[in-house]
């Protein structure tokens, strides 16, 4: 028990120093990380050392339960490469593009539209996506308009840390947590859309409160050029999504698992991609781009972390865990401890220990540690930037751009911010459990 303990301690610890230096390798215009790596390493110790066997590990890996980390994976990136898809044809630049031609020169009218653009696009497709999208677009509309990026910037943040708590998914550790626990789409989304609903409300009360006098500051009048996109890859891949969604949605009543769903959408896109561009003698360099930038390290990283969570559960490191926790008031229990394991771990690893832990309430302790838990999973990624790869990945971008947000600015905007939506979300998902 011992040497398991140690390992995932070094482990987590570590991640939390990459988090911060961030070690990586670019090239031409896409970067590669070696977070997993540390992971990886962790793994290879516990099974070369005979503390978890391969057979053990192997039958973790193809069990055929809810835990599966195996279709969890294919779910997460099946859905993000076709996000990433629209948004190799410009489709999210587009809408954001939409939004700012018909804002009048006010900003307060500019920050609600943001807002809800982003709380929108967050809810259909995942909060990593909507960073690494619309970030760039964010600093350089404020530029040219000749206002501050800041209030935009911590906006678009928290809201696509939050509104991508409404439906699973919106962020990976909803999937992984949810489908732990053979949570589908509907009833996920019965559960979560009035705490997510009365959350995101109260945040941007919060926000408006904020930035209330920089927001006053009048608009530069620039007109910014619509992107190019081509239409008809554009409807495709809308229309795949949507249609993915739908079967999501209904996937439990059918008996397709989400996974086969989500798998499937991928290959017809991929399919009616390719045969399009036979037909037009064009080559398919969107879909080539976007199965580039897909996060494959998190193959590796997520079933690393399945082998450490293995080795607790065997030597009954997370059942004593759950016992310290107990079973009463396990949503803000398992909510607070959620969100500040979150900023120790990174929110990924976080979730993959918790839905061990959890394995140890039944009833509606059980399920408000489920909910809570993805709860502080997502709006724990306000606090540090180690809370989520989305804030590694945001702060990242700003420095790139030479935006001056320190890490002392993120803890304080986020602790203004993420401490009071996290009280009242959780108060809600506490009403709508009871």
């Amino acid at each position: 028990m011992l040497i398991t303990i140690i390992i995932a301690c070094l482990v987590c610890l570590s991640i939390v120093v990459t988090s911060i230096v961030k070690p990586s390798i670019k090239i031409k215009k896409y970067t590669f990380n070696f977070y997993w790596a540390i992971a990886l390493t962790g793994a290879m110790i516990l099974l070369c050392s005979n503390v978890l066997s391969f057979r053990e590990f192997f039958d973790g890996l193809i069990a055929k339960n809810s835990i599966n980390p195996i279709q969890i994976l294919i779910l997460f990136i099946s859905m993000t490469i076709i996000s990433i898809f629209l948004d190799e044809l410009g489709f999210f630049d587009h809408v954001a593009s939409w939004v700012i031609h018909h804002t009048k020169a006010k900003q307060s009218v500019l920050f609600l539209n943001f807002y809800l653009l982003i709380a929108i696009l967050t809810m259909f497709t995942s909060n990593d996506i909507i960073i690494l999208t619309l970030t760039p677009f964010i600093i350089f509309f404020c530029k040219s308009a000749k206002i501050s990026p800041i209030p935009y910037l911590v906006s678009e943040f928290a809201a696509a840390n939050t509104w991508s708590m409404m439906f699973v998914i919106g962020n990976p550790t909803n999937i992984y947590l949810s489908q732990s626990y053979s949570i589908d789409f509907v009833s996920y989304f019965k559960v979560m859309w009035l705490p997510t609903l009365l959350g995101g409300l109260f945040e941007f009360l919060i926000l408006g409160l904020l930035f209330y006098k920089s927001l006053r500051q009048p608009i530069a009048h620039e007109e910014i050029p619509l992107p190019k996109e081509d239409r008809p890859l554009t409807i495709i891949g809308l229309s795949i999504l949507l249609i993915c969604t739908v079967f999501l949605i209904i996937s439990s009543y059918i008996e397709l698992p989400m996974y086969l769903v989500a798998a499937i959408s991928l290959g017809v896109l991929i399919f009616v991609v390719l045969v399009s561009s036979l037909i037009r003698k064009r080559k398919p360099v969107e879909l080539g781009r976007s199965l580039l930038r897909a996060p494959y390290e998190l193959i590796p990283f997520v079933i690393s972390m399945f082998a450490i969570v293995l080795s607790l559960n065997k030597y009954g490191v997370t059942t004593k865990i759950c016992e310290f926790f107990g079973d009463k008031y396990t949503v803000f229990t398992y909510g607070y401890s959620s969100m500040l394991s979150a900023n120790l771990l990174n929110n990924i690893p976080m979730s993959v220990i918790f839905s061990s832990i959890l394995s140890g309430l039944n009833g509606s302790a059980l399920e408000g540690g489920i909910y809570a838990s993805i709860i502080g999973s997502n709006i724990g990624a306000f606090i540090t930037p180690i809370g989520a790869l989305a804030g590694i990945m945001w702060m990242s971008i700003l420095k790139q751009h030479e935006v001056k947000y320190s890490f002392l600015d993120f803890m304080k905007y986020g602790a203004v911010v993420g401490l009071p939506v996290i009280t009242v979300t959780l108060i809600t998902l506490y009403l709508v459990i009871a």
